[in-house]
């Protein structure tokens, strides 16, 4: 909590200076008191609205006017699912800069040939470029967590793979990485049915182990599987 209250003491400086509106979510119990709602309605209440939701249930893309930009400490527990979610509306946002544990961080930033290399970082990179901004130690929150934080920032790219249905390359994924020590070919039959003409077009080599496949070739894969069930 006292993070928090930090923050909304940077945010008494700083949103009076904002053209835009500033749209803030809390889940904390304690910060649904009455004295916390009344000190925020003190702090420039035209431009600050607090809603007092779960983020994860709420459809943040719909709120203000574009360009929206996200600014989050995201909770550790449900911080992949948030990100996963806002990927598939990412048309309606700038910019998200985002705090996960590091851990989390280091996988969606690992590229291939990389063992932190794997799902999440092949379905965010999809429409986002990502950068590490910085590595934040326990000892900058209070109350100390347990863990490295990562802040990383995402902006939407210019240009993507166009795939009928996120759903497609989440499965794609998914069946790949099921077992990512073991080789490609069992995942690649299971889902292509051994097709050669495939295995020609995209040079693939089964005896490789799913990190070992680049971005580009995850998409062009969903897409092929997107052809076959068409």
């Amino acid at each position: 909590m006292t993070s928090f209250l930090n923050l909304l003491s940077s945010l008494k400086a700083s949103i009076s200076r904002l053209e835009t509106s500033v749209i803030l979510f809390a889940i904390d119990k304690d910060f649904q008191s009455e004295m916390m709602l009344d000190d925020l309605k003190k702090i420039h209440k035209d431009k600050l609205k607090v809603i007092i939701e779960d983020a994860l249930d709420y459809p943040i893309w719909s709120l203000g006017d574009e360009p929206r930009q996200v600014i989050a400490n995201l909770p550790y527990n449900t911080g992949t699912k948030m990100l996963i979610l806002w990927l598939k509306h990412i048309n309606h946002f700038a910019m998200m800069t985002l705090m996960f544990q590091k851990e989390v961080a280091d996988r969606i930033v690992a590229g291939s040939n990389n063992s932190k290399y794997g799902r999440l970082s092949i379905l965010t990179n999809w429409k986002l470029n990502v950068k590490k901004i910085i590595d934040i130690k326990p000892q900058s929150f209070s109350p100390r967590p347990k863990i490295d934080s990562s802040l990383l920032l995402f902006t939407p790219k210019e240009n993507s793979f166009e795939l009928k249905d996120a759903k497609n390359l989440e499965m794609i994924t998914r069946v790949f990485f099921s077992q990512r020590r073991k080789m490609l070919k069992k995942p690649f039959n299971q889902i292509f049915n051994g097709n050669t003409d495939l295995l020609n077009k995209f040079n693939l080599d089964l005896n490789l182990r799913p990190q070992n496949l680049d971005f580009d070739t995850y998409y062009k894969l969903t897409i092929e599987y997107e052809k076959l069930r068409s």
